[in-house]
């Protein structure tokens, strides 16, 4: 080293380069981060989208933590990390059409002791997998959401749907991956993240949604929620996201028809909850349907499967099995399969 240094061009004959590290990343108690996280404040009359209420719980996430940062690859009014730069502009980085970079710099962030939330589109996210993957094997914590999910954000067309992106971050080593359905979920789920270690994605979703949750309500990771259920039900339905929501208004058509399903909601995908996944099954005749907006291979599909397929459980999936076209929501969602009209149909079958 002292030989490279003495060939650096410094400043002056006599010039001198200081050597310094950065200061080591103290570790964060989750209980520090979300015991001093406000409240959501939604009314359950309120329909929010998850990407919203993203940049929400970000803003304050970022008020009572002043580790916290935000980079963002020009997407920022969509994926709404806007509030989050509103609130505190010196801690924003714009990263541009730069998916690579932005997560790069992220690592430097992490490095320095900082908590960095990267956001895009999740189509886009795909453009920086080398360097996610390279941070994961580095051992660096980062938090990426990804917005856009699925054939539900409609018109803006194949090209801007993130179809693959649970695949792609579940099979980063030590990866968490949360998929909230409400803005409820997605606000205490963002609060969870933070005091993760490694990667942690979160999958946020364009449409407004209904809340579905208590303010008060808890999101353990590695937890679900059961939303619907009674004694003689025929199977377990299992969802997180838009199509929870197209499972909710599914079960209310069977109902009417004579048939009860119950109604599960996997808003942790990795580490998926196999105990209460494998609990519902076998109250529910060991049979389960997966619906997802996502494509068949490597989403909430295969997560269930891994989790009760040595235990005898039908897993049965319905996923987005061509390559969509542009729409509107409600009509992608009928004709990719996805549908609560899809999901009636297929339960009768069943």
């Amino acid at each position: 080293m002292e030989r490279a240094l003495k060939e650096l061009p410094l400043a002056g004959n006599g010039g001198s380069l200081q050597v310094t590290r950065p200061p080591a990343v103290s570790v964060v108690c989750p209980s520090a981060v979300e015991s001093t996280f406000p409240a959501p404040s939604y009314k359950l009359s309120d329909k929010v989208a998850t990407r919203a209420a993203y940049g929400t719980a970000l803003a304050k996430l970022g008020a009572v933590n002043p580790r916290v940062v935000a980079l963002d690859g020009d997407t920022k009014n969509s994926t709404f990390a806007e509030t989050f730069m509103k609130a505190h502009p010196q801690r924003y980085f714009e990263s541009f059409i730069a998916e690579q970079n932005m997560v790069g710099a992220a690592v430097g962030l992490a490095a320095c002791g900082k908590i960095p939330f990267v956001s895009t589109f999740a189509a886009f996210l795909t453009r920086a997998f080398d360097h996610i993957r390279m941070a994961a094997i580095s051992g660096v914590t980062i938090k990426y959401a990804g917005s856009h999910c699925g054939v539900s954000i409609g018109e803006d067309g194949p090209s801007q749907m993130g179809l693959e992106d649970l695949a792609m971050m579940r099979v980063v080593p030590h990866s968490t991956v949360l998929y909230p359905s409400d803005a409820v979920s997605a606000e205490r789920l963002v609060a969870a993240a933070a005091a993760l270690p490694g990667t942690t994605y979160i999958r946020t979703s364009r449409p407004a949604t209904p809340i579905l949750y208590a303010n008060t309500e808890e999101f353990p990771v590695g937890g679900s929620k059961v939303l619907r259920s009674s004694e003689n039900d025929c199977l377990t339905v299992v969802a997180a996201g838009v199509t929870l929501h197209e499972a909710l208004a599914a079960h209310e058509t069977l109902k009417a028809a004579g048939l009860n399903v119950r109604v599960l909601d996997a808003y942790s995908v990795k580490p998926i909850d196999a105990e209460g996944i494998l609990r519902a099954a076998t109250q529910t005749r060991n049979t389960i349907l997966v619906v997802e907006d996502h494509y068949s291979d490597g989403g909430l599909g295969d997560a269930v499967l891994n989790a009760v397929a040595a235990y005898g459980v039908r897993v049965h999936k319905m996923a987005v099995t061509d390559v969509p076209r542009s729409g509107k929501p409600e009509e992608l969602l009928e004709a990719y399969g996805i549908s609560a009209r899809r999901i009636v149909e297929k339960v009768k079958s069943l």
